[in-house]
């Protein structure tokens, strides 16, 4: 999708440390300007942790190249030129982009190719304006700071491709990125941030940790989960699991496809077309699609009118809980029905927008959805909250704040009457309220079905992320004609509260990873404990422990290696496994392990009975 221009509204509404590193943006292009004067350049906005500036350059800049920037752009802070803002006249305006005037530092023999472009986007009714920093020159509607001086604290960053505009079928230019601060120390800070995400990063430390894979032969953004990462969404499953059986939920396993039909009647398919996979259209209706000499637009006409039928795969397993319901008669007295599932559900997410396991095509949503009356709807939402709460308390992921998302009445993109929009949004509003948190409503982030609440996790470097979610839905009931019989023996409509503690399984793992740096509580290490014999001659004794361990639910191995011990426990260290269980001569005689934990070093000798019930205690208390 091509990236949309800002309204000069919007830019009047940048921070002072957007403005900054708006500024900034324009002393890196002076630089890169001054060092290549064939240097044509697009946009250079502002954006998340910093700013970028596309360009097209014969030289093809690399990192070897971002000393050299800096030190030009050094240069241009120096001397400190005041940021002038210099209305003109559209044809003022094109006589100095036709020149090569604008965005360079002189007049050129060929014309700013892109500024001659981005003239035809500004709207008739718009000022146009022209931004000088001593003798660079740039078409910009701003704001920027007073002076190329307060730009001190910068660095740049990194080298990538974009297409002009975000237009995949434009030209393909360098996108210099950089970032800037108020000053050095907060720049520093950022820095030491940015190599800690990198030291934490789940994509290298998943590869590490041999815990998933991708693999081009099997798509991308499509996660294969090894062993190891399938033991810890195991014991993330059993302790959510356990917490539903606790609740009264009931665990139910749907198809991964559906007809179309039924998420025509939810509202998914053609409303999230763009962000789903292609239907599947059953063969006869191919075959007799071809035979009349349809093209793929007369088959997707076909398809989003209804007069061709297919199967989807499902973007969301709420239609599918929905028919569940909807199988059986019910009475006031049995609701509320609780239904969950880890359920895998598919999106056609952007290549560019695929990012280890935080973004992907494929994914399981610790899924559930609640059929209740509108009396007991409160109740059901906190016990919701609850569970999120209790989620994100276990695994020490204190640092979060809640988001109330609520439909703009001025928008036509959500479905159903005002009214139960109102008993939605006061009903979400109400349950945030007893959580006893500070909590932020969002106008028009609401789903299209109805409002809901997210849990926003800070992590461990100060970055958000979107993770347990609760909405309340008063439409698909409607869509689907959902009914129970009410204490005065007459049909009544249910509510639906849609639920996620987790979110998705593939992003809460990749998250954990992170937030662990891969040294997972004991609970949740996909090894537990790595019992290592000094020699061969005690291969006897430690497999005795590593059965005893087993058979107290640990997931253990062992090391038979020929490798010196010293050398074995470095492997164990690389390897995270939280205790390791040396066995030797005096560990035989007193029948006691001497133990190592991975975060809390040398325990010293330990009976084994002990040591067996320790790390049950660890397993069963999901202790951090």
């Amino acid at each position: 999708m091509a990236d949309e221009r800002k309204t000069l509204e919007v830019r009047q509404q940048m921070s002072d440390l957007e403005r900054l590193r708006h500024s900034c943006a324009h002393v890196l292009a002076t630089a890169v300007s001054r060092l290549w004067p064939d240097a044509q350049f697009a946009a250079g906005p502002p954006v998340e942790g910093g700013f970028y500036y596309d360009v097209d350059l014969k030289h093809r800049i690399t990192p070897d190249d971002f000393e050299k920037i800096e030190t030009e752009m050094k240069k241009v802070v120096k001397e400190n030129s005041p940021f002038e803002r210099m209305v003109v006249t559209r044809d003022e305006a094109m006589a100095l982009a036709k020149s090569g005037r604008l965005a360079s530092v002189a007049e050129r023999k060929v014309e700013s190719v892109f500024k001659v472009d981005l003239l035809a986007d500004i709207p008739e009714d718009e000022e146009i304006s022209i931004f000088k920093n001593g003798d660079f020159w740039d078409l910009c509607a701003g704001p920027h700071v007073g002076r190329t001086g307060n730009c001190k604290a910068y660095k740049v960053m990194s080298i990538a491709s974009a297409f002009y505009k975000g237009d995949k079928d434009k030209q393909s230019l360098q996108r210099i990125y950089g970032t800037c601060f108020k000053n050095r120390t907060m720049l520093e800070e950022h820095l030491e941030r940015l190599e800690e995400a990198k030291k934490r990063d789940h994509r290298r430390l998943g590869k590490e940790m041999n815990l998933f894979t991708f693999d081009d032969s099997v798509g991308q953004g499509l996660p294969l989960w090894k062993p190891k990462g399938g033991l810890i969404r195991r014991a993330l499953q059993d302790f959510i699991t356990e917490e539903l059986d606790k609740q009264g939920y009931f665990q139910v396993y749907t198809p991964h496809i559906g007809k179309l039909d039924l998420y025509r009647t939810s509202g998914h398919f053609p409303y999230y077309e763009d962000s789903q996979f292609p239907p599947i259209i059953e063969p006869e209706a191919l075959k007799k699609l071809a035979d009349e000499g349809c093209d793929c637009g007369d088959l997707m006409n076909a398809v989003r009118s209804g007069e061709v039928d297919g199967f989807l795969l499902k973007p969301m397993n709420c239609p599918h809980h929905i028919k569940i319901f909807d199988s059986e008669h019910h009475s006031y007295r049995d609701l509320p029905v609780r239904l969950a599932e880890f359920g895998t559900v598919y999106r056609w997410e952007q290549s560019g927008e695929l990012g280890g396991l935080t973004r992907v095509r494929s994914f399981t949503q610790d899924d559930a959805h609640i059929f209740c009356t509108d009396e007991q709807l409160g109740d059901e939402i906190e016990a919701c909250l609850g569970l999120v709460k209790k989620v994100l308390g276990t695994l020490g992921m204190e640092d979060y704040g809640v988001r109330l998302s609520l439909r703009d009445p001025d928008s036509d993109k959500y479905v159903g009457d005002p009214e139960s929009w109102d008993k939605a949004e006061n009903a979400l509003r109400k349950a945030i309220q007893t959580l006893g948190v500070e909590y932020t409503e969002e106008p028009g982030e609401a789903a299209f079905y109805g409002p809901k609440i997210d849990f926003v996790v800070k992590d461990v470097i100060g970055r958000d992320w979107q993770l347990g979610t609760v909405q309340v839905d008063y439409n698909n009931p409607e869509r689907f004609d959902l009914s129970y019989i009410g204490s005065d023996n007459a049909p009544h409509r249910p509510v639906m509260i849609h639920r996620a503690p987790f979110g998705s399984l593939e992003r809460f793992v990749g998250l954990l990873i992170e937030h662990f740096e891969g040294k997972f509580p004991v609970w949740l290490a996909p090894e537990q404990v790595r019992v290592l014999p000094i020699s061969e001659k005690f291969t006897k004794e430690a497999e005795s422990l590593v059965q005893s361990l087993a058979d107290g639910g640990a997931r253990v191995a062992i090391d038979n290696t020929g490798d010196k011990i010293g050398a074995k426990i470095r492997l164990a260290r690389m390897d995270r496994v939280p205790y390791l269980a040396v066995i030797g001569a005096r560990e035989v005689e007193e029948n006691s392990v001497s133990v190592r934990h991975r975060d809390q070093g040398d325990l010293g000798s330990i009976s084994t009975n002990d040591f067996v019930s320790r790390v049950q205690n660890d397993i069963s208390s999901r202790s951090l």
